[in-house]
């Protein structure tokens, strides 16, 4: 275990000019906010460390707290659908969450998800920004609101900005906001295939790398 992890685990705060592995490690013992007790494990962003596009979501979803990697539920299944229509190669982007922990209500056997609040999501966002430093991104795309809130400001609203490429973010080049793959799954199903076309759409925008570009 690298040094620099070790002597940040009593602490759980993110090293200074950490890599993406020795985040991983201390992120696993954050205990910043009440989130880790009824989650079974952390769940960091995974991808190549050299990806130029980031896919940020909300938080893990039941699928996601059990093995340990995010978007490999139904949600992260559509959302690999629609790369594939806009043409973005899934094993070249890295996908991660505002909030690392799985917040869920349990009813009986099922745990069923829970909205973050603000508090939550401000703990758990010196991951984020590590996660970003580390990466130093090309794109980064917020997939819902509490991604763009936590990524933007808290008066970003994704109902009015989505689908728009903004060239000023403090961790890349470009920044876009586009709806979350949950939030399709749950419209009604007459509506989830307009919702999915407007994902795919807005995917669509994400700037392609200019090969003329230094």
């Amino acid at each position: 275990m690298p040094a620099s992890a070790v002597q940040f685990h009593k602490k759980a705060v993110p090293p200074e000019a950490a890599t993406l592995d020795e985040l991983r490690v201390v992120a696993a013992k954050c205990r910043a906010c009440p989130l880790w007790k009824n989650a079974t494990q952390t769940v960091f962003g995974e991808g190549p460390g050299d990806a130029e596009i980031v896919f940020v979501g909300e938080q893990p979803g039941d699928r996601e707290d059990r093995a340990n990697r995010p978007f490999v539920g139904p949600a992260g299944q559509l959302l690999d659908r629609a790369l594939i229509e806009a043409g973005i190669d899934r094993s070249k982007v890295y996908v991660t969450n505002a909030v690392k922990h799985f917040k869920n209500e349990k009813i009986g056997k099922v745990r069923l998800h829970k909205k973050p609040s603000e508090r939550e999501v401000a703990a758990c966002r010196p991951w984020l920004e590590a996660e970003l430093k580390a990466l130093l991104p090309r794109v980064v795309v917020a997939l819902g609101a509490t991604a763009a809130r936590s990524l933007a400001g808290k008066d970003f609203r994704v109902t009015r900005e989505r689908g728009k490429v903004f060239t000023r973010h403090p961790w890349a080049r470009q920044f876009l906001a586009t709806i979350h793959p949950s939030a399709i799954l749950r419209m009604p199903s007459g509506d989830r295939e307009a919702g999915y076309r407007d994902l795919v759409a807005d995917l669509k925008k994400i700037p392609r790398q200019n090969h003329h570009e230094p």
